[in-house]
């Protein structure tokens, strides 16, 4: 099942979202996992956060670029360096609008799993610019709100015609 991702505008976008008990782990919750990832393909996505498609939970699903997917839950995020990488960054809920952000290069996060296992790993480069990316959504903010103040002028036009066009549909 393909959902309908969120607009700029939508106040889910802007929630805080809720973490994952461990009693809703089970086949259809694994299947909403899967539609999350068949979203976010269909989408030509490389991530998609719970909050993207109205859902209000710490979940996010992501691609390594290489088609590699992670299902993650509850995931807590901790930068490694004081490092910064400068990546284009863009959004399924902020369509047509790409700007250049500066995240840190390598972190290490905390999730649970699809089966509710803990997992621990370390992410560089373009895995980590995705991983934030997500993390972001799960605490309401857009990669819009990390960019420059310059680059923010830029793009302030297009943001307040989005919103308009969100909030009328």
């Amino acid at each position: 099942m393909v959902y309908e991702i969120k607009k700029y505008g939508e106040t889910v976008l802007k929630e805080v979202a809720k973490e994952v008990e461990l009693s809703e782990f089970n086949d259809e919750f694994r299947k909403f996992l899967d539609d999350m990832v068949e979203t976010m393909y269909a989408s030509d996505g490389v991530g998609l956060a719970a909050p993207q498609i109205g859902i209000s939970k710490r979940i996010f699903v992501c691609d390594n670029g290489e088609g590699f997917v992670r299902k993650i839950i509850n995931p807590v995020i901790t930068p490694l360096t004081e490092e910064l990488q400068e990546y284009e960054e863009g959004c399924l809920s902020v369509p047509g609008i790409f700007k250049k952000v500066e995240r840190p290069k390598k972190i290490h996060i905390k999730y649970l799993n699809e089966k509710a296992e803990e997992v621990e790993e370390i992410a560089e480069e373009f895995l980590a610019i995705v991983m934030q990316h997500e993390y972001d959504h799960l605490n309401g903010i857009l990669f819009v709100e990390r960019v420059s103040p310059m680059a923010k002028r830029m793009i302030a036009k297009k943001l307040q015609m989005l919103k308009k066009e969100t909030l009328k549909g």
